[in-house]
């Protein structure tokens, strides 16, 4: 008899849970949606402190979005989310207010406008830097009519990729006793993500700016999930280590649809590979574990002491 624990595993191989979803098929409403969270990123990184690597800053995947968790505010804590099921950003304080926008097709200025109201209305006022990052030819968010698009159907199959991949990415990520960053997504470059790290400090990256120093200080096998952009268009999982030791490009990772891309020095597996497996959460953590043994073996990790037996 399969146990109610097996069965919930065996679940995440459903069809629904891995929709398909074309880059193609959702680029204008994929720009306006990275903006809308760097807006509410970017009030997150107002109102918490440094945290090592910059962990302070990133969103968290939630039974219904993308959530900030709570954040300090005065006496009050408050927490804001993208509820992709009911398509309304919500404001939640702890003195029980609360307040939404709806989310649909609007300019990126007039969501920037809306929600810096709804802030106000409920006595919160958090100045954020309105320029765009990680973007080319960014446009203040508060001038940004370019950006206009909501399809809420693609939106919540996005919401559904994320949420089944950070299932795969928790379960990877207890199997480490070393220090681990959260499951998290980054709103500057609009990807979940996952790090491992072996303890040591990692060589400073000539000219690399302050944000990077801080993000690779120390050594880091890490791998995520993106939409797609660049030279990647299609939705994808990537692992990379850095600093990337000598024969880490060479391992024989899993699945077999995964490879090494040198001009980004990263693995790359496409989703729709995931997707169409037999077993999706196996295939998504076959990369997630080979990828990571191709850093930890080529770098001499000392693994005996940073993993938990399986």
């Amino acid at each position: 008899m399969t146990s109610s624990v097996g069965q919930a595993r065996d679940s995440r191989n459903s069809p629904e849970c891995w929709p398909s979803l074309p880059l193609e098929s959702w680029e204008p409403t994929r720009a306006t949606l990275h903006m809308w969270t760097q807006i509410v990123g970017k009030v997150r990184l107002a109102l918490t402190p440094l945290v090592n690597h910059w962990w302070n800053v990133p969103l968290y995947v939630s039974p219904r979005g993308l959530t900030t968790s709570p954040m300090p505010y005065r006496d009050l804590l408050i927490e804001i989310e993208f509820d992709f099921v009911s398509h309304e950003l919500v404001l939640r304080k702890s003195d029980g207010k609360s307040a939404s926008i709806t989310l649909a097709p609007k300019s990126v200025a007039d969501f920037y406008g809306e929600f810096i109201a709804m802030l106000r209305s409920q006595g919160i006022d958090t100045k954020i830097w309105k320029m765009p990052v990680e973007i080319p030819d960014p446009i203040p968010f508060d001038q940004d009519k370019t950006h206009a698009s909501y399809d809420s159907a693609v939106v919540h199959k996005f919401w559904r990729i994320l949420a089944s991949s950070s299932d795969v990415f928790h379960d990877f990520r207890a199997l480490f006793i070393g220090k681990s960053s959260p499951v998290h997504f980054f709103w500057g470059s609009f990807d979940l993500a996952v790090g491992r790290f072996s303890g040591r400090r990692a060589p400073a990256r000539p000219g690399a700016d302050k944000i990077t120093q801080e993000a690779y200080s120390h050594e880091v096998s890490a791998v995520g999930f993106w939409c797609g952009s660049g030279n990647v268009k299609e939705p994808s999982y990537y692992s990379y280590s850095s600093p990337e030791p000598a024969g880490f490009s060479d391992y024989h990772v899993a699945p077999a649809a995964a490879s090494y891309r040198k001009d980004m020095g990263e693995f790359i597996l496409p989703y729709e590979a995931v997707r169409t497996a037999h077993e999706p959460a196996a295939a998504l953590f076959d990369f997630c574990q080979t990828t990571y043994e191709a850093a930890a073996i080529n770098a001499k990790w000392d693994r005996a002491e940073l993993e938990r037996e399986r």
